[in-house]
């Protein structure tokens, strides 16, 4: 089976680079997998994209070596299972509360004995290869998002889930969490220090610890607090800056 480059990478101790894809559409996904992204994740929670369109940006994620991710909109076992069938080789769950519902998305990502996954690789088998669902058991990462009051006094319940391998800290529902404007890189003192003790729960119970970022500066920051996944940007964010620079400068220059 093809190797998850998430977890060879987590092996010798280094920090994954993610991107994030908002845009629905398999040109835009391979022009971000060919910048040299570690892994990039189809967002259905609230990007553009339906599960239609899943296939498509994934078979265009893997014209490279870049992880082809998929953030589900909900903790639901079918989208679970049906974006992993399509090629997925990591699971971002959001809003995740308790251990229940950490075990439940561990299982939908696992086959029996381990867990529920149901057997029908469509496409996992012919990207993953021939022994698919021998080792996939072994090579598929499942994330779960730490951003609500309840997923924060849950904390080291959750981390301690069998089988699951990091938490993902998403800023702007940590920021509702804690009574704050919901905003990325948040300089908050609070928010920081929550941010820092969820790095520490993971790390705690042996397993790794993704920063949502929206900027290189704030992502560098994250590296150096010991972070083992930072999501840096995505294509809507990118062609938005992009195109507003030059906006600006041609302005500047025309006044």
């Amino acid at each position: 089976m093809r190797q998850n480059k998430i977890k060879q990478m987590w092996r010798d101790g280094k920090c994954v680079t993610l991107g994030w894809l908002s845009i629905s559409h398999g040109l835009t996904a391979e022009v971000m997998a060919r910048l040299g992204f570690d892994a990039l994740c189809v967002d259905l929670q609230h990007g553009t994209a339906e599960m239609k369109d899943v296939a498509p940006m994934l078979q265009a994620i893997s014209q490279t070596d870049t992880v082809p991710v998929v953030r589900v909109a909900w903790n639901e076992p079918a989208a679970i299972m049906k974006a992993l069938d399509l090629g997925a080789y990591g699971i971002i769950v959001p809003l995740v509360n308790n251990a229940k519902e950490a075990a439940q998305a561990v299982a939908a990502c696992r086959y029996p004995p381990v867990g529920m996954r149901s057997n029908g690789p469509v496409r996992a088998v012919h990207y993953g290869g021939a022994d698919y669902v021998a080792n996939a058991n072994g090579e598929i990462v499942v994330m779960a998002m730490i951003e609500t009051k309840e997923g924060l006094a849950n904390l080291d319940a959750i981390c301690a889930t069998p089988g699951l391998d990091a938490v993902y800290i998403g800023p702007a529902d940590l920021s509702f969490a804690l009574g704050l404007p919901p905003r990325g890189d948040n300089p908050d003192p609070l928010h920081m220090a929550t941010c820092d003790k969820i790095l520490a729960a993971a790390h705690k119970a042996g397993i790794k610890c993704v920063m949502h970022c929206a900027s290189a500066a704030f992502a560098a920051g994250a590296v150096k607090r010991g972070f083992d996944m930072v999501m840096l940007t995505g294509d809507l964010a990118c062609m938005i800056a992009g195109a507003r620079a030059q906006l600006e400068e041609l302005k500047a220059k025309t006044a």
